[in-house]
């Protein structure tokens, strides 16, 4: 079971977009790319968080691996997207070295992260109207 559809960077425009404006978060096994999207209308947060993976080949040449990490990542995504603040978007970049790693590491270090960037726990950026 993937993402729901609202929730996915799909769009190359958008990866690049997020890699160059975004701030970044690193921990041990993960890395975070954010970018906040204002909204242009009357109502501020419409628009969901959406996430995109990326996983290379430096982490497994094996497409099987690759794959299965990217599972664990939706996973702990739709776990924790109850508690993420609208407007944001995210690409979660796998570091080498992680194909040991469990589920609960994996969902540990992104709620860090999550928090570190002020997505999680009711943060939101401020708007000047």
């Amino acid at each position: 079971m993937g993402l729901p559809q609202e929730h996915r960077l799909k769009r190359r425009k958008d990866f690049q977009k997020v890699y160059k404006q975004g701030g970044r978060y690193t921990s041990p096994h993960l890395i975070i790319r954010t970018l906040f999207e204002s909204c242009s209308e009357n109502s501020l947060n419409s628009q969901p968080t959406c996430f995109g993976i990326s996983v290379s080949q430096k982490v497994s040449k094996k497409a099987v691996i690759r794959n299965r990490i990217k599972r664990l990542i939706r996973q702990a995504i739709r776990e924790l997207l109850p508690q993420i603040s609208n407007g944001w978007k995210v690409v979660i970049v796998i570091r080498p070295g992680s194909v040991e790693c469990k589920y609960d590491r994996f969902l540990r270090e992104l709620k860090q992260l999550l928090i570190k960037a002020e997505i999680i726990n009711g943060h939101q950026r401020e708007y000047i109207l």
